[in-house]
């Protein structure tokens, strides 16, 4: 899966209202710090620190 597909599935699934909840942590799985999205199947997805404006953005719209 490449670099915009991650990112455009991930912010379909926030628009279609699957979001559970969201954190930032100072380190998950090497990335460092990162925005972790959970959802409501149960997956999580990690985002780089590159990606977080566009992501807020998103989320207050939510």
């Amino acid at each position: 899966m490449g670099y915009f597909s991650y990112h455009n599935k991930i912010m379909s699934k926030i628009k279609n209202g699957e979001l559970e909840k969201f954190e930032i942590v100072d380190e998950y799985h090497g990335i460092s710090p990162c925005l972790k999205l959970y959802f409501k199947d149960g997956k999580v997805y990690p985002v780089r620190d590159h990606m977080f404006d566009e992501y807020f953005k998103l989320l207050e719209i939510f």
